[in-house]
């Protein structure tokens, strides 16, 4: 007679440091204080003047809400955490956060950032070698003449959630997806996404309270930065987009003109 085998569980797939960066628990748990600091530092930063202190994605999202009629000042951070929470929740994703993974994420963020700032510099060397006076500092994307105060600091660290939410988590689907409905081909339709989508991340920087002054080298620049943070999200997921981004603004808006480069 053969005895009864004890039923072995069933195996948890095994899933390493890059499954776990790109998964939407980490996303939100590295996401959160970046998302936090950045509303603490705008606030401080605004002193009365209202939305001066926003970029360009954060003002065109809150328009949107406020023309819907939804008003509240923190609602636009709550759907962003209730945009990555239903992802993990639809997904069916794993709830047990990895330090090991945030710490990772980390290094990524600021290897990624520090990358950008060489692209930044090569572009304005080949600027200057072909254009002469058109060339100029401008590939720093935040004014480095308001670094020196504590909340713009603090706004710089997450100056990039909501253009990382608008342009990469939002638009880079939906314009794959309806390039796909056009019967597009894979490829050609992502590439189209990303060029599409960093035309309009550029665009976005001369629009709102906080719009900058036009010049082409910054149009440019930011274009091209647009297509790296979408490679990235592509590529890397997006919290360690989103740290990138944040990593580069803290770059060139503190550490630089700290050591007067």
């Amino acid at each position: 007679m053969n005895e009864p085998q004890a039923q072995i569980p069933p195996v948890e797939p095994r899933q390493d440091y890059w499954v776990l960066a790109r998964q939407p628990l980490h996303c939100l748990l590295f996401l959160i204080p970046l998302l936090a600091t950045y509303e603490i530092g705008v606030g401080l930063a605004a002193s009365g003047t209202g939305d001066a202190a926003r970029n360009g994605a954060d003002y065109w999202m809150r328009s949107g809400l406020h023309l819907a009629g939804f008003k509240h000042p923190l609602l636009l951070p709550f759907v962003v955490v209730g945009l990555l929470a239903t992802w993990q929740i639809v997904g069916r994703f794993r709830w047990r956060p990895s330090p090991a993974t945030l710490l990772g994420m980390l290094a990524e963020s600021l290897l990624f950032g520090a990358c950008l700032v060489v692209v930044g510099q090569l572009q304005d060397l080949a600027f200057r070698s072909h254009l002469g006076k058109l060339a100029h500092s401008a590939h720093r994307a935040i004014p480095l003449a308001q670094s020196i105060s504590l909340p713009r600091a603090l706004s710089y660290l997450g100056a990039g959630v909501y253009e990382e939410v608008l342009f990469r988590l939002c638009l880079i689907p939906l314009c794959y997806a309806f390039l796909r409905g056009l019967w597009v081909p894979r490829k050609p339709a992502m590439i189209l996404s990303v060029l599409t989508t960093s035309l309009l991340f550029s665009a976005a920087h001369y629009v709102g309270p906080a719009a900058d002054q036009f010049t082409l080298f910054s149009f440019v620049f930011r274009a091209t930065a647009g297509v790296f943070f979408a490679i990235l999200f592509v590529l890397r997921g997006f919290g360690i987009t989103v740290g990138s981004h944040a990593a580069y603004d803290l770059i060139v808006g503190i550490l630089i003109p700290a050591v007067g480069m």
